[in-house]
């Protein structure tokens, strides 16, 4: 499997005077930062801070454009029409990319119920390949490793990147285990290292129920908000580099994008 691998984390997300996540902490040891854009979570405020904590730190910037759903922090399903859908994918990563020091992004990666939602509804993942292609086609997209998603993004000219979960368990066709069932978020941190590694070196993962599947894997995310963090950000960067595996941002591994 790759001896290469993104490691990307989900960032940005507090809201005015709540600060949510570990991202000073955490930013030492990814080599992608997904960006909330104000519509899960996120503010000007947070955005320019989080860019330019990525940006000292060398880290790849990316928009996590969501649903409008600031109450439900963008993991509510919403039935927008595919131009509602586009508009608000094209205004998130505008607003994110004016706070850069390049004006790019090396990267889109959807958020919640929009990114799993883009899973199996081909209105909405075309909508966001074009809200992609629109703003700029060099940027790569984050998307669900095994879905459809990914050749309708290939299919539209764009570069994606394959993602799998070091924290979060798996359906026996690949997809997230809703997060309103017990066991879908991982917490142990020796678990979360083993399993990422398996997914990375070996393309194999165990569903959570029991079954054994098959993964190919360009970025893993680690989000930011799960407890401990910060402690599996930091093994698992450890035991990938241990394992042979260079961590690198996704300029570097599929192309396109801000390296």
């Amino acid at each position: 499997m790759s001896g290469t691998i993104d490691f990307n984390c989900d960032m940005g997300e507090s809201f005015g005077m709540h600060k949510m996540g570990f991202d000073e902490e955490v930013i030492k040891y990814i080599t992608s930062a997904n960006v909330a854009c104000g519509f899960h979570a996120g503010d000007p405020m947070w955005m320019r801070h989080t860019v330019r904590l990525a940006e000292e730190h060398g880290v790849a910037v990316g928009a996590h454009p969501s649903f409008p759903d600031l109450n439900g922090f963008g993991r509510r399903d919403m039935n927008l029409s595919p131009e509602e859908a586009k508009n608000d994918v094209v205004y998130q990563i505008g607003a994110l990319q004016a706070f850069t020091k390049s004006k790019k992004l090396q990267h889109v990666k959807p958020h919640g119920a929009m990114y799993n939602r883009a899973v199996d509804d081909e209105s909405l993942a075309h909508a966001i390949c074009e809200a992609i292609i629109e703003v700029d086609p060099d940027m790569v997209l984050v998307a669900l490793a095994g879905s459809r998603w990914i050749s309708i993004a290939e299919d539209s000219g764009l570069k994606v990147a394959r993602e799998v979960f070091a924290d979060r368990a798996l359906n026996p066709d690949g997809t997230l285990v809703s997060r309103s069932r017990p066991g879908s978020v991982i917490h142990d941190v020796e678990e979360v290292v083993e399993r990422s590694l398996r997914m990375v070196t070996e393309g194999k993962a165990t569903a959570i129920t029991g079954e054994e599947i098959a993964v190919t894997a360009d970025s893993l995310c680690l989000h930011g908000d799960t407890p401990g963090a910060v402690e599996m950000a930091k093994a698992l960067k450890q035991a990938l580099e241990s394992a042979g595996v260079q961590i690198a941002p996704l300029g570097k591994i599929v192309g396109g994008g801000v390296v």
